[in-house]
């Protein structure tokens, strides 16, 4: 049997950090303790209030589904099958389980968990460095302290965004991803965002419109001289077939996905459709992060930075040199809780 322990974090900020439909300074994280055989596997969870999901209802399904653990972690593949199948929703808590499990899997067997996959670390593209909306004059300070990142993300629709990018520009000619995180609610408005942004240098656009708007994502990704990257939009495997019809790319998150493994049955759907991956993150400590970067090499666009934007993260984290999160070779997913 595993013994299961569950524990609260408040994850402070440096920055405050803004996007088009909110602000934060802090956010909620939990962590799940697995122990089997004297050995512990750890996972995180991020609940995200957008997808109905609260400390609160994360700490009961995790209560709940570790209830129902049972098995060799080896044989991790119908354990987490079985887990996810448990319990609706919830998909914050299903992905730590999920990672505590491979932890302990990957632990167990003696290697990490890249290797598990058959995965080259070696193959990891650049990470992004992430930006909140603020103050055309503070973005561009900010852009030019991520000097050591060769891709910036930008955070936009505050109304200002082209004046944000143009003071970007003043500092750095990295490439720059931008997402509006559904702030542009008019098609047209979108499409002249996003043509002025293609003048700037702009590698591809997130989330331009809310993502229930599916037929104006349609009309605008027939139109936009850049790449459109789903975020909101997606929310379950299933919600692929659509998305490859109006946008060119996903943002794949752990914590929406419910873990690894649905990950990749995702990453493989997703390119079976021609489109692009972004491997993303909520604001997360390193626990969460080292998780994803796992899958990291599989990834067009990683989006893995939600552990540098924090101050006071509770696990030790994977390396970031010239701008690339470099996997240790440590057995399970190499990161451990700090205290």
């Amino acid at each position: 049997m595993m013994k299961c322990s569950i524990f609260d974090h408040r994850i402070d900020l440096k920055h405050t950090f803004t996007i088009a439909n909110r602000s934060s300074d802090w956010r909620p994280n939990l962590s799940v303790r697995l122990e089997y055989e004297g050995i512990r596997g750890y996972g995180l969870a991020a609940p995200n209030p957008r997808y109905g999901e609260t400390p609160e209802s994360c700490r009961a399904a995790l209560e709940a589904m570790c209830g129902q653990l049972e098995g060799d972690p080896r044989a991790y593949e119908p354990m987490i099958r079985k887990m996810l199948a448990s319990h609706p929703g919830e998909y914050a808590a299903k992905a730590a389980l999920d990672m505590a499990i491979m932890d302990l899997a990957g632990k167990l067997l003696g290697a990490p968990l890249y290797r598990m996959w058959g995965l080259d670390p070696a193959a990891m593209p650049p990470t992004s460095f992430t930006i909140g909306i603020d103050t055309p004059e503070k973005v561009a300070q900010r852009a030019a302290e991520a000097r050591g990142f060769r891709v910036l993300k930008i955070k936009l629709g505050s109304g200002d965004d082209q004046a944000i990018i143009r003071a970007i520009r003043t500092v750095t000619d990295v490439p720059v991803r931008v997402d509006a995180n559904e702030g542009w609610t008019d098609r047209e408005t979108a499409l002249r965002e996003i043509e002025q942004l293609a003048k700037q240098g702009i590698e591809l656009v997130e989330q331009p419109m809310p993502a229930a708007q599916v037929e104006d994502m349609i009309w605008l990704k027939a139109r936009s001289p850049l790449p459109l990257i789903a975020d909101e939009a997606f929310t379950a495997v299933g919600d692929l077939i659509t998305i490859g019809e109006a946008y060119h790319g996903v943002n794949l998150k752990l914590m929406k996905c419910g873990g690894t493994l649905i990950a990749r049955d995702a990453i493989a759907m997703a390119r079976s459709l021609g489109l692009k991956i972004m491997l993303g993150c909520m604001v997360e400590s390193a626990l969460g992060i080292a998780a994803a970067a796992h899958l990291g090499p599989l990834a067009d666009f990683p989006d893995l930075d939600g552990n540098l934007l924090i101050s006071n993260d509770p696990y030790s984290a994977h390396p970031v040199s010239d701008g690339r999160i470099r996997l240790l070779d440590a057995p399970g997913l190499g990161v451990a809780p700090l205290n």
